[in-house]
């Protein structure tokens, strides 16, 4: 049996695999060691994994566990990892790599190409089936992340605030959300993880696209960005000397995504790939089922 984790910040999906049947899901709260502390970290393991995966182990070891997440730097991995080998004990082998190697692996599995997340924050990276090879910076929601629900939430504000969007969608939305102008101005600027408070503009957008054209066009705006300003580089990578074999393999015109901002959107994303001229082969919402299908 493998155990696989994909974590963000507010949850943790987890799947225990024997062979490549999935024994059970199971979710807890999001583990990120660069947020939380080793106490804390035990506290999600102890008391919301280990009782789970005992109704369905039958008491059968875990060969293997492959964790992904959010904060897993090399360094701050490597202190999560060794959490989990305590109670891992004799599982041989144990990894802890970051949210973009889950990316790749999900949507390209052990083949070149480049994979992307989009969700509240944004990335992407150029793999070479193994490893990842190239990553622009995506420099988060104030300096980059192109893309990201963030970035589509900053746009949706300016607009319906300066007047770009129509007065008739502002009045709409403050309602939908319960806020004030004061009340964006102070969650923005004074209070935590603004990030997340502009990317849950989203699912408004999302459910007014037919009616605003507008939004539609803001939406595809966002996506052109992100092409424009973090794609374009892998292409650079590709043409020099030492990935010359992994231009054949990899054709640099191929991308896939994770992420609720690209799944949500999905039907305008590809319509910008395609204006950018890439093909879009694959859109998850979360990387966890590619993952499976990865190691199993």
């Amino acid at each position: 049996m493998i155990l696989i984790a994909d974590s963000g910040s507010t949850k943790t999906d987890w799947a225990l695999v024997d062979d490549s049947t999935v024994l059970t899901r199971i979710k807890t709260q999001g583990i990120n060691p660069f947020h939380q502390d080793e106490e804390k970290i035990r506290q999600i393991v102890s008391s919301e994994l280990l009782p789970s995966l005992d109704k369905v182990s039958e008491g059968r070891g875990i060969s293997a566990l492959y964790f992904y997440g959010s904060g897993c730097t090399p360094e701050m991995g490597e202190g999560l990892r060794k959490i989990l080998v305590d109670y891992f004990p004799d599982t041989r082998e144990i990894e802890c790599n970051g949210d973009l190697l889950a990316a790749a692996r999900a949507v390209c599995g052990r083949n070149a190409g480049i994979a992307c997340i989009l969700g509240t924050g944004a990335n992407s990276c150029l793999y070479d089936g193994t490893k990842i090879i190239a990553n622009t910076p995506p420099l988060g929601y104030i300096l980059g992340d192109e893309g990201s629900g963030a970035v589509l939430g900053k746009l949706f504000m300016n607009g319906i605030f300066k007047g770009f969007l129509p007065e008739k969608l502002k009045n709409e939305y403050l309602e939908w959300a319960g806020l004030t102008y004061a009340d964006v101005i102070r969650k923005v600027y004074r209070e935590p993880l603004a990030n997340r408070f502009l990317a849950k503009t989203a699912n408004f957008i999302a459910s007014h696209l037919d009616e605003e054209p507008l939004l539609a066009q803001m939406v595809e705006d966002n996506f052109r960005s992100f092409f424009d300003k973090n794609l374009v580089q892998y292409e650079q990578v590709l043409e020099q000397k030492e990935y010359s074999m992994l231009n054949v393999q990899c054709s640099k015109k191929k991308v896939g995504f994770v992420g609720g901002i690209s799944y949500q959107f999905s039907a305008q994303l590809k319509k910008i790939a395609n204006e950018k001229g890439y093909e879009v082969n694959m859109i998850m919402k979360s990387p966890i089922d590619g993952l499976i299908g990865y190691h199993s």
